[in-house]
Parts: structure tokens; sequence; C-alpha cells
């Protein structure tokens, strides 16, 4: 059994000489002291107002994409989108969606185009930071998706989801950098989803996209971060009213919910607000980071 000379003597520190101990520990216990009766933790600076940025959303004329623009109008960022034109039924919603922007008092710019060429994508860059009067946010949305069993799939089925969802999000990250690294300020999104974290059948190509967007996510973050910039991806689960899930069996999304933590799909708002809090101030300190957005899909 230890003895009384054993335990450490209160207010002091063992083996110091000359007192030094003493006005060590009582130095130590007045700083205990004043973390235990401190209530409250001290309030982060005031955020700078996103009111004025500029923003790219990717393929954003439904879906994740329109939700994010509509959360961002709605603090104040100008936005432009580009989406891809299928006919009459694509142009009207961009259509639709351009005006609806526009009532909310931003700046609105709108074009159709294709992701995957990259000479269209530094135009598009360019000229949304001239409309916007500049650029502080991209969100790189614009996906596709071709499911087929690997053995059956494509060169075009292949080629299609690679070059849209990555090498098109690469490409307007590209042409972004050199805006955000002279004005050492920016945050760039990229929208990968649960399967990049966690495949399914039948989605090789799909899976590939996703997976690769989170290595491209902590590329970019360790390289632009020096200049300031954050860059952060989200990992949306299913969700519903996107052209994603639009044609997706009934027996899948069923079974989706059923895996769910929360027993539902999501909705494209649960996605932007994430997105909106990443491209705020309020997460200046986040980089790198995926976050999924699944309703417990993956536990």
């Amino acid at each position: 059994m230890s003895g009384e000379g054993d335990r450490p003597r209160s207010g002091g520190v063992s083996g110091d000489a000359g007192g030094t101990g003493s006005d060590v520990g009582g130095a130590v216990e007045e700083l205990l002291h004043e973390v235990a009766t401190q209530t409250q933790p001290a309030p982060l600076p005031d955020a700078p107002p996103m009111r004025g940025q500029g923003a790219i959303v990717t393929g954003g004329s439904s879906g994740i994409g329109r939700a994010t623009l509509i959360a961002l109008a709605d603090s104040g960022v100008n936005v432009a989108f580009n989406y891809l034109d299928e006919g009459p039924e694509s142009r009207d919603a961009a259509s639709i969606l351009e005006e609806d922007l526009a009532r909310r008092g931003v700046e609105v710019f709108a074009r159709a185009g294709d992701v995957r060429d990259s000479v269209e994508a530094g135009e598009f860059v360019a000229e949304a930071n001239a409309r916007l009067g500049g650029l502080h946010i991209l969100v790189n949305n614009a996906g596709v998706g071709r499911d087929r069993a690997l053995w059956r799939m494509s060169d075009d089925e292949w080629s299609t989801v690679i070059d849209t969802n990555l090498s098109g999000a690469f490409y307007f990250t590209r042409a972004a950098a050199p805006y955000f690294r002279a004005q050492e300020y920016g945050k760039i999104v990229f929208v990968s989803s649960v399967h990049g974290l966690s495949s399914e059948f039948g989605l090789a190509n799909y899976c590939s996209t996703k997976a690769g967007l989170i290595g491209l996510t902590r590329s970019a973050a360790v390289e632009l971060g020096p200049s300031n910039v954050n860059v952060n991806a989200v990992a949306p689960g299913y969700i519903r009213t996107t052209q994603l899930t639009a044609h997706v069996p009934a027996e899948i999304l069923d079974r989706a919910r059923e895996r769910s933590a929360l027993g539902r799909l999501g909705d494209p708002q649960d996605v932007a607000s994430v997105i909106l809090f990443l491209c705020s101030e309020v997460a200046r300190h986040i980089t790198g980071a995926v976050i999924p957005v699944d309703g417990g899909y993956l536990i």
C-alpha cells in the first residue's frame, strides 16, 4: 500500500527547489479556476458576409446545382451556371431558374455548355468573373451516370462519365485557380458521392469518378491552401428529384431508404445547405474534408 509520501502535494510540484514549485502550482490552479468558471466559449470573430461575392455552379439547372444556386443567391452571392443543352425542356428549365435567381436581387449569368470542353471551361470562368464582378466560389456539381455491368460497359459509357464528372471538374478548377491565387481567397466544393466511398454493382464508371473527385479535392486543398483557398467535397447519398436518381429502379431506392439510419432519401436542399456552409467563412478552417450528406447510409 502506498504511503502518504507517495501522493503529490496540493498546490506544488515535487522536485522543485526554492519555492518555484509552489509558484507554478498556484498559477496552474488559477488557470484551471478560470477555465472552470467560463460558462461560454469565446465567440468567433464576425465572419465577413458573402453578399457581393461571385460563384460558379456547374450543371446548375436542376437538382443539387439548382438548390445550391438558390441558397447562394439568397445569401446575396452573384451566381453563374452552365447546363447541358438537351433540347427545349433543358433550355426552359435554365431560363426559369435564371429569372428566379435575378428576382433575388443578384447578378446572374447562365450559358449552355459542355464541361468536357477544356477551352469552353476557361472561357466560361473568364466571362463569369467579368459579369459577376469577381469570382470567389466554385461548386463542381456537373455529373452524369451511365450504369452497366463493367463487362458490358461500352467505351462511350465509360468515357462520357469520366470526362464529365472528373475531367470537367478538373478543367473548371484549373481555370478558376489563377483568380483565387491572385486574390488569395477562394472556396471550392466538389460534389462527390457516397459511391466514391463505397461501391455498388454496375457503377464502375460512376464510382471511379466520384472517388477521383475525393482525390482531386485533397490534392487541390494541398496545392491551393497556401493561397488561402479552402477545397472540400460533399458526398451525397440518394437524393430525390435529381437526374441521377430519376431513372433508378424503385427497388433500389427502397433499399436505400432501408439502409439509411434516418430511413429516408435526401432532398437537394439538404446538400445545398452543407455546400453553403463550406463556402462561408464559418468553415474557414476546414479544407480537404469529405462530408457525407447521406442520412446515415454509410454507417
